[in-house]
């Protein structure tokens, strides 16, 4: 199913995100964001994990949209993200060629006799899943109610006036839950400590006196008074939309308004999704023009830094307040005497209330290695359209980087023919080439390297210099 990515935005409002019951949130329910639009091809199905459900992401050229279909073959149960889009346009089966259209219909089964048309039954048929697109991303709704009544979570200042706006865009796989990185970002004074160096500053730590403005169901609002910095830069408002968004959003003097936004897609217990953007309006349109230059995969190489921050204690913290029994318990396993901790109490009270947690009575997975949790190429890089490209083009300059190198010292002979083998040019070539070429090589390789890996000691952690 489709839904027309033009309608108002009021016209989801019949059925509330988690279902009719007022005293449990089911996830199900509910719209996710799993890519966002330009890192798809259309060429070929991607497969992606929703809810611990399985699903190929295809284009159907005929409809010129995106479907999304559950990843078995009705037929074997071959993973269909497998298959290829064949030259029809059609999903096709990777085990037996049965190809499927985009309402999940079997088009063909090669196997079958002429006149039969065992293709027409249900059973040929794939499940499929409504999608939309919305501000650049894809969603996809898991549920089995109305899809079209229940409201796409988008990020709603930025509807008020679209081209205002610039938007930096990034994206990971993570070790640890949904409700895991949504306690992180809702936590506003972790921000100076956690991420001293890379986008915090251990000396703006402050008391920070958060309050809740309303909570229900679908969410909470909170208001920070004094804002980050120690007040310089105004009043932070918070918004938590149930289950899996939320923002930040501080207006200043200095940088105008701001919003820092997190999508949590929940794909299994223990991993998700985030979508990170960061919407800017500036009074002056200088600082629009320099970000809108900035490259994508280069600021996506600072974010994976970012992220690596708390990536590894978030991993054990998670299965510490398992241990202690999870959040039903959190009152007890955590102390938090402060209303800095204000918003991650509202999550785990909501959580508790209305009994929304998405894997209930699940385990989680095997702990995993440092050298599995700081991965950047199988969490972001193989997914993302531009830093794969930007992966391949390094790798091929450092390729030919190499040959020239190599040609320049095998010419050398050559060249002492043509000039006087005590030639000044002859010695200064042979000097620095083998330089300018090890260097710049040096340089493509450890930049490589970012996108493979990321660093074990965060900033934080470094050394500081004594004044």
């Amino acid at each position: 199913m489709l839904i027309d990515q033009h309608l108002p935005s009021t016209q989801a409002n019949a059925l509330p995100a988690g279902g009719t019951d007022p005293t449990r949130f089911d996830w199900k329910e509910a719209w996710y964001p799993v890519s966002y639009i330009q890192d798809l091809d259309k060429t070929k199905p991607t497969k992606f994990t929703l809810l611990e459900q399985d699903l190929v992401i295809w284009w159907d050229a005929a409809a010129q949209s995106w479907r999304a279909f559950e990843d078995q073959c009705p037929h074997r149960l071959a993973p269909l993200s497998e298959g290829r889009i064949a030259e029809d346009g059609l999903l096709e089966c990777p085990y037996h060629g049965w190809a499927f259209q985009g309402d999940g219909k079997c088009d063909r089964i090669p196997q079958q006799p002429e006149g039969t048309l065992a293709n027409e039954s249900k059973r040929a048929c794939v499940a499929s899943y409504a999608t939309a697109e919305r501000q650049g991303l894809l969603f996809i709704y898991p549920g089995k109610n109305n899809p079209e009544q229940v409201k796409i979570p988008i990020i709603e200042p930025m509807e008020e006036s679209p081209d205002e706006w610039v938007c930096l865009n990034t994206f990971r796989d993570l070790p640890y839950d949904a409700l895991t990185l949504l306690e992180n970002v809702l936590d506003a004074s972790h921000v100076p400590f956690t991420h001293h160096k890379s986008v915090g500053n251990r000396s703006n730590a402050s008391p920070v006196e958060l309050e809740i403005l309303e909570s229900d169901k679908q969410g909470f609002t909170g208001f920070w008074q004094e804002g980050p910095r120690k007040g310089t830069l105004g009043s932070q408002h918070t918004r938590f939309i149930a289950p899996a968004l939320m923002w930040h959003d501080l207006t200043s003097k200095q940088f105008g308004r701001t919003l820092t936004v997190v999508y949590a897609t929940p794909m299994r217990k223990g991993e998700c999704r985030v979508f990170a953007r960061f919407p800017f309006k500036f009074a002056s349109k200088l600082p629009s023009f320099f970000i809108k230059l900035t490259p994508r995969w280069y600021s996506h190489l600072g974010n994976n830094t970012v992220l690596e921050d708390d990536q590894i204690f978030l991993h054990y913290q998670e299965r510490y307040l398992t241990e202690k029994g999870g959040s039903p318990n959190f009152a007890k396993a955590f102390y938090l005497p402060t209303r800095a901790d204000s918003f991650v109490s509202s999550l785990r009270k909501w959580v508790n209330e209305f009994e929304a947690d998405p894997f209930p009575g699940e385990a989680l997975p095997p702990l995993q290695s440092i050298e599995q949790l700081l991965d950047r190429y199988h969490s972001h890089t193989i997914h993302c359209s531009s830093c794969r490209t930007a992966l391949k083009r390094i790798q091929q300059l450092k390729i030919a980087i190499a040959i020239m190198g190599g040609l320049s010292w095998a010419l050398l002979p050559l060249m002492s023919i043509v000039f006087q083998p005590s030639s000044l040019f002859i010695a200064i070539f042979a000097a620095i080439v083998p330089v300018i070429a090890g260097s710049a090589w040096l340089v493509l390789h450890n930049l490589e390297r970012r996108f493979y890996e990321g660093q074990r000691t965060p900033a934080r952690n470094l050394l500081e210099k004594r004044k």
